[in-house]
């Protein structure tokens, strides 16, 4: 049996090794959380963190017809504003002695070019930041190979960046994101994270 405990609730369920790894458990909780820019920068800086990032502004909605995710020309990708937002959170990143991080991005064109745009680490592909707007079927699939994904970083590590869609960060988190926009998690007790935040780049 594992005891998980997230702003006072603790909730006992039973050991599973799907992934074979530790169970990771995320309770959404909805609204927005109050915490200042030094706090989440602190809790950055300190190990173990992660920051999910919605991609930078694209206009439109969705993808286009004949969408493929090789073939940037097929889907909606980031404007002239959009680039410059990347970089500006790079620069805040930067700004706020976070230089380097892990960097994992989401397969889609907007999401991989925001990632590398904002210049804090290589950039890996990871399928399970992908979108699911258009392939609601591959919601569950994705959510859980994200979360198996988490359970099996290590405790003290740098910070993990993942830049990937609002869907994605929503039924992670329960938390809307603007482009551009991100929620900070923190490593709290057996495996699991708590939601510590949300950023805005100083947007």
């Amino acid at each position: 049996m594992i005891n998980t405990r997230f702003r006072g609730l603790s909730i006992i369920f039973p050991w599973h090794s799907l992934f074979g790894a530790l169970v990771f458990l995320l309770i959404p909780m909805p609204g927005q959380l109050l915490a200042s820019d030094e706090t989440l920068v602190t809790r950055m800086q300190e190990g173990g963190a992660v920051l999910m990032i919605r991609h930078a502004e694209a206009p439109g909605t969705g993808d286009p017809a004949g969408f493929s995710v090789d073939d940037c020309r097929t889907q909606r990708n980031l404007s002239a504003d959009g680039r410059q937002q990347a970089k500006a959170i790079g620069n805040w990143l930067r700004a706020k002695g976070i230089e380097r991080a892990r960097v994992y991005s989401s397969q889609w064109c907007r999401c991989l070019e925001t990632a590398r745009l904002m210049r804090v680490g290589e950039v890996r592909p990871l399928p399970a930041l992908n979108s699911f707007y258009q392939r609601p079927q591959d919601r569950e699939p994705n959510i859980a190979a994200l979360r198996g994904f988490l359970a099996e970083q290590p405790p003290d590590g740098a910070l993990l960046v993942l830049v990937t869609h609002q869907v994605t960060i929503s039924a992670l988190t329960g938390e809307y994101t603007s482009s551009g926009h991100g929620v900070l998690l923190s490593p709290g007790e057996g495996g699991t994270f708590n939601l510590a935040g949300k950023l805005d780049f100083g947007q």
